[in-house]
């Protein structure tokens, strides 16, 4: 159960700091206090280096559904493990969007928009407005580039040391290409917590973050199996 609570935990921690920091300090406000993409990037980033040191050593830090099924199929995990992870990870988002919303309804002039809390989207009216194509493709290829690098960075060829840190910075850099488009996801959990309070258009595009994902996922495991995990 610890390694299920950390998970939570740690999620927790991914959605109320990364999306916090878009809702309340980012692309919404005006002058010089918007932190913009940039400092959502690097909020969702940081947050995952701090959990990659503070839970690493208990649960190896997945806080992403799309992670855990990734090291599932790369056969560094068991079915049940696995299980337990992806439901401690939806509750610990669910939570740490509940208490984003507590926290942004105290505003006074407070009213929860379209796609609000920070959810993903596209489309008309979302960020950009890119094409449902669009979405699908930059968020299975960014999820596969993502796994790919957890993947390496944990194996016996990586720097065990420093894999944190590498995770936490290609999830930054992720983060300031794939913003304008979909608000970036790559992790099923972290879009489930905000589309459930945000319903709307925001819970009937959720469909898209957790299939593309999970398929970029699947694909890297499979790379890093068969094409890079062998002597």
């Amino acid at each position: 159960m610890k390694k299920y609570f950390a998970e939570l935990i740690g999620t927790f921690c991914l959605v109320l700091f990364g999306c916090g920091a878009a809702v309340i300090s980012g692309m919404s406000q005006t002058g010089p206090n918007g932190i913009g993409i940039l400092g959502i990037a690097i909020a969702f980033g940081f947050a995952v280096v701090a959990m990659a040191y503070a839970i690493g050593g208990i649960s190896g830090c997945h806080i992403n559904p799309a992670v855990t099924i990734g090291v599932l199929v790369a056969g560094k995990i068991s079915g049940k493990d696995a299980i337990g992870y992806i439901i401690a990870q939806c509750v610990g988002a669910i939570l740490g969007t509940f208490v984003l919303y507590v926290i942004i309804s105290g505003k006074p002039d407070f009213q929860l928009k379209e796609w609000g809390l920070g959810a993903n989207g596209w489309g008309e009216g979302y960020l950009g407005g890119y094409m449902v194509s669009s979405a699908f493709i930059i968020e299975a290829v960014m999820t596969f580039l993502f796994i790919f690098v957890i993947l390496g960075t944990t194996s016996k060829y990586g720097n065990g040391a420093m894999a944190g840190l590498a995770i936490g910075v290609t999830l930054m850099l992720i983060h300031l290409v794939a913003i304008p488009v979909t608000g970036t996801s790559v992790n099923p959990a972290r879009s489930l917590g905000p589309a459930l309070f945000a319903g709307g258009k925001a819970l009937s595009q959720l469909w898209l973050f957790i299939v593309a994902p999970i398929v970029g996922a699947v694909i890297a495991a499979l790379v890093w199996r068969f094409g890079f995990d062998k002597e």
